[in-house]
């Protein structure tokens, strides 16, 4: 049996987030969601840590 991946569970606000599109190869979406399960975290969740990082990183305290 598998480990259930952790979904971000921060409050939505008033509705749901605007979806976010990407166009990325299908090799780096592969790498990604490799790291992702290994992680135990979904694609998205994952995606989102590592940019609230950056922000972090240069200062600016990330809003969501």
């Amino acid at each position: 049996m598998s480990t259930p991946v952790k979904r971000d569970r921060q409050p939505k606000g008033n509705g749901k987030a605007p979806p976010f599109h990407m166009r990325i190869s299908p090799e780096l979406k592969e790498q990604f969601e490799q790291q992702a399960n290994a992680d135990g975290v979904s694609l998205a969740n994952w995606l989102k840590t590592l940019g609230r990082k950056e922000l972090e990183r240069l200062g600016i305290e990330p809003k969501g």
